[in-house]
């Protein structure tokens, strides 16, 4: 166990980033998560039994304080770190032209500051083990709809992961973009319902992040669109 790999997932405590975190304990990983509900985060850990290679920690993605603190420790529980999954995010549902501006602030410094101070923070662990970076994107990120903010900073991720990929693998550090379409998850919450038509599970779009981690060692995957059957755009 204390040679087996090890993760850092943000926003982990529910949708995408849980059901990754289970398929990654499932596999023999080691994983941290982390997000701003320590309630939800402890009610993750007792549904899964208190697994030994699960650590929680509560912060701000986009506090570095927070988010370097969770690389600090997760190093000191388990010795390592392999790969860093970008996941915290979130949604404010509105448009450039009639949306509330009050939101905005906190979504683009989760959806795009976040990402940049995981890597950040964690950068020169996973150089020693020539780790992976996963940053969870959108198919927002790569097609424009009116008045999208939130798919206006999935573009801003869609650009990190590559200028990202471009200076770190010299490092032998892989960089992967992970863009679902529509999931499944309490990203709809704040929208008042689902939005019609198909739509992925968390579990499904995590097996595609998993794909990625375990990739073999020197195979650095890089863009990964993944939309359920049925959406068209």
């Amino acid at each position: 166990m204390t040679d087996s790999p090890v993760a850092l997932i943000t926003g982990g405590g529910s949708g995408i980033g849980a059901a990754v975190a289970r398929q990654l304990l499932d596999a023999g990983h080691r994983v941290t998560v982390t997000g701003r509900g320590e309630s939800r985060l402890r009610a993750f850990a007792e549904q899964l039994g208190e697994p030994a290679g699960l650590l929680t920690i509560s912060g701000d993605a986009a506090d570095y304080d927070h988010v370097q603190a969770a690389v600090e420790a997760t190093v000191k529980e388990f010795g390592r770190l392999d790969t860093v999954v970008a996941n915290a995010g979130y949604a404010t549902h509105d448009t450039v032209a009639e949306g509330d501006p009050a939101g905005w602030r906190d979504m683009v410094l989760t959806n795009v500051l976040g990402p940049a101070l995981l890597i950040r923070a964690s950068i020169d662990r996973l150089k020693e083990t020539r780790g992976r970076i996963v940053l969870v994107g959108s198919v927002a990120g790569h097609i424009h709809t009116p008045g999208n903010i939130y798919g206006a900073t999935k573009w801003a991720v869609t650009g990190l992961a590559e200028n990202t990929r471009r200076q770190v693998t010299e490092y032998g550090v892989g960089v992967t973009l992970i863009s679902p379409g529509r999931v499944e998850t309490p990203f709809w919450d704040n929208y008042g319902s689902l939005p019609p038509g198909h739509l992925l599970t968390s579990d499904q779009l995590a097996e595609s992040v998993v794909w990625a981690i375990r990739q073999p060692s020197g195979v650095d995957v890089n863009t990964v669109v993944v939309r359920p059957i049925g959406q068209p755009v």
